[in-house]
């Protein structure tokens, strides 16, 4: 199938099942496509085995394989995904929570892929350095999925910037620390020998540093753009130049697309609506970018829900899997409860911040993504099963449950 036939079936299936999710279960909106389109994928997979001369299985593996996933999302949809969500956040809210935030999203993203990696490799036997970095495509939050439950659990304000802010940032702290350890067990680094740990941190600092350069100076020049006309179809086509060419720009330059997308859009939702557009404008952006966002996680959790037909399910990754959730969680419950205790004696914590953050920390369809990025080798379906596995349960499990934690721990805070 062509590029057009694909994309055509994934807007075909994802409103079709948002609709069967709307009418029957009423879930949030992308929690309910992916069970849908899991529970569907299971069916498929059971009606194969009773009559594998259908060949419906083989049909929705050949799908899934022509939709490549990884390269859809990461190299497509998710410099749009994160500069949708970066643009509904407030600079305000972000910046009373600036030294959470960046503990969280480097002291937390290094502990949590210590710790998973260390006890994959228990657990599994794989190599140190490939239990790592399954590490660290598993440690870090997903902005896409956070942003997609967070919109429905109501949460407190500050404890909502601080999932939101978080996983925005983390997100392309934890794929910068993904590429090094990469390069570290399969390849050089960005040109520099494995060996090399100045190499290593010059790479780690261009990816960062040059990924928010490249997003500021990009948000400011289309800004300065807004100011001088009044015109909100081209404003609007102006933020989506922004988004799609600044990540493609950013690929090219070989620095952070996501960190370029995120600073990008906190640039454009923030100084440039308070400055730089009408009331007409900011109200046509903000519709046309949150219908993108609302698609485009159709799209996600979808292709989320089908990738089943990839994985490789048997006692041994089912087993690895489920263990992966359970080591998943400890390192985030380290990730945020050390740097919330070094913090807390500068700063005051509401009660319940440590298991809302630790519960609300999501993993999602980026994780898949960088799974199915690897190198082909003997590891892969185990980290690619796993993965698939952890991200299932934490979008589901709790991102079903999220608000009623939050809800519960809020009432035994203030009972009255």
């Amino acid at each position: 199938m062509n590029a057009l036939q694909i994309g055509t079936l994934l807007i075909v299936f994802a409103g079709a099942f948002g609709a069967i999710n709307h009418i029957v279960f009423r879930l949030p909106p992308a929690i309910g496509i992916l069970i849908v389109a899991f529970v569907a994928s299971l069916c498929v997979l059971g009606l194969d085995a009773f009559r594998p001369d259908l060949g419906v299985a083989e049909e929705m593996r050949r799908f899934v394989a022509d939709a490549e996933f990884s390269r859809t999302l990461l190299e497509g949809m998710l410099g749009l995904l994160l500069f949708a969500g970066a643009l509904h956040v407030r600079v305000e809210d972000l910046r009373e929570q600036a030294w959470t935030i960046a503990a969280m999203a480097t002291l937390g993203v290094a502990l949590s892929v210590t710790i998973v990696g260390l006890g994959f490799h228990w657990v599994t036997g794989i190599p140190l350095l490939v239990a790592l970095v399954f590490g660290a495509l598993i440690s870090p939050t997903d902005p896409v999925a956070v942003l997609g439950v967070m919109s429905q659990a109501k949460l407190p304000k500050s404890l909502e910037a601080k999932i939101i802010g978080e996983s925005l940032f983390n997100d392309g702290v934890g794929y910068v620390v993904f590429l090094v350890l990469v390069g570290l067990a399969f390849q050089p680094v960005g040109g520099h020998s494995t060996a090399d740990p100045i190499g290593i941190i010059l790479f780690f600092m261009k990816e960062v540093g040059g990924g928010a350069l490249l997003g500021g100076v990009l948000g400011f020049l289309v800004y300065r753009v807004m100011r001088r006309i009044d015109d909100y179809p081209l404003e609007i086509l102006l933020s989506l130049g922004l988004a799609l060419g600044g990540y493609q720009l950013a690929v090219a330059l070989d620095v952070s697309g996501p960190i370029m997308a995120v600073v990008a859009g906190l640039f454009i939702g923030d100084i440039g609506i308070k400055h730089g557009m009408s009331d007409q404008t900011q109200t046509y952006l903000n519709g046309f970018w949150t219908v993108i966002d609302e698609i485009l996680n159709a799209v996600l959790f979808l292709l989320i829900g089908v990738e089943v037909f990839v994985v490789t399910l048997n006692v041994d990754t089912i087993t690895a899997g489920v263990a992966a959730i359970g080591l998943s969680l400890i390192g985030r419950l380290v990730a945020v409860g050390l740097p919330v205790t070094l913090i807390n004696p500068f700063r005051e914590y509401s009660r319940g911040v440590v298991p809302i953050m630790t519960w609300g920390g999501l993993k999602g369809g980026i994780s898949v993504a960088l799974a199915l990025s690897l190198p082909d080798y003997e590891w892969k379906p185990l980290i690619l099963t796993a993965t698939f596995i952890v991200v299932v349960f934490s979008i589901i499990v709790q991102g079903l449950t999220i608000a009623p934690l939050a809800r519960r721990l809020q009432r035994e805070a203030d009972p009255h």
